[in-house]
């Protein structure tokens, strides 16, 4: 599972997410992402809002019910061995 850094402009601090799926819907790009590798762990969708001339990709946790229910169901197809709980 690829692991990856991401930096709080606000809190100024790092946290480590582990990816498990990432897809691109209506041209946007969104990973899974998890803060563990056991079985039982908390995971969060996020969604790449950088312009694409943009060197690095800036995320934001999704947070509308209409997207995040659209997306959760793309990530369900791809995890089929994964059950994900809201």
């Amino acid at each position: 599972m690829e692991k990856i850094r991401f930096t709080s402009d606000e809190l100024q601090e790092e946290t480590e997410f582990f990816v498990l799926e990432q897809t691109k819907l209506n041209g946007v790009s969104y990973i899974l992402v998890t803060d563990s590798e056991e079985d039982d762990a908390e995971c969060l969708i996020l969604k790449d809002t950088s312009a694409e001339e943009e060197k690095e990709s800036i995320y934001e946790i999704v947070e509308d019910e209409k997207e995040l229910s659209a997306i959760l169901k793309v990530f369900e197809e791809l995890l089929e061995d994964i059950e994900i709980e809201r």
